[in-house]
């Protein structure tokens, strides 16, 4: 993942990225059921989805950029402006905020340099958010950092866990 932080970055579909659009595409009864993988591809090649990357999708697909920001901005797993490398959310529902996640989000917030949330850290490398639910009130508090999953994350965890990432 490149991580681009300008929406004038050029094209994302070219060459196998373009390939790999279309092999999808034929798997779906129209080329605009293959929106949300789509999404996908662009996020993982440029971290985000840019309006330029909006409008370039639409066209391909055959449908409006207004439908495709529609389903960008439903889904909060698209990220709409750049974020840091390490992407992480933290559950602060009631059942985790009972547990800790407060003490959880201000030891991460203080650790990454990233100070408030939905703020990327100045060298990049981390993007904090609150999120509703991870699924995994059992194990109060859970995060996700990009795809990995943290149960049971305690402020006393917190630096092991980011010390392990690159």
């Amino acid at each position: 993942m490149t991580h681009e932080t300008t929406a004038d970055a050029g094209p994302v579909f070219i060459g196998t990225i373009r390939e790999e659009l279309e092999a999808i595409c034929a798997r779906y009864p129209s080329r605009q059921a293959a929106l949300l993988p789509g999404l996908w591809i662009i996020q993982r090649e440029r971290g985000w989805v840019s309006p330029a990357a909006m409008e370039e999708i639409a066209g391909l697909l055959g449908c409006s950029a207004a439908h495709v920001k529609g389903v960008v901005t439903f889904y909060t797993m698209y990220h709409q402006h750049p974020v840091g490398r390490h992407f992480i959310q933290v559950c602060t529902t009631s059942p985790c905020g009972a547990c800790g996640a407060d003490d959880v989000v201000r030891t991460l917030l203080e650790k990454t340099g990233c100070g408030e949330l939905g703020v990327t850290s100045a060298d990049g490398r981390f993007t904090v958010i609150e999120v509703e639910c991870l699924g995994a009130c059992g194990f109060a508090t859970p995060i996700m950092i990009n795809d990995e999953f943290h149960e049971s994350v305690t402020p006393a965890r917190v630096p092991t866990i980011l010390a392990q990432l690159k």
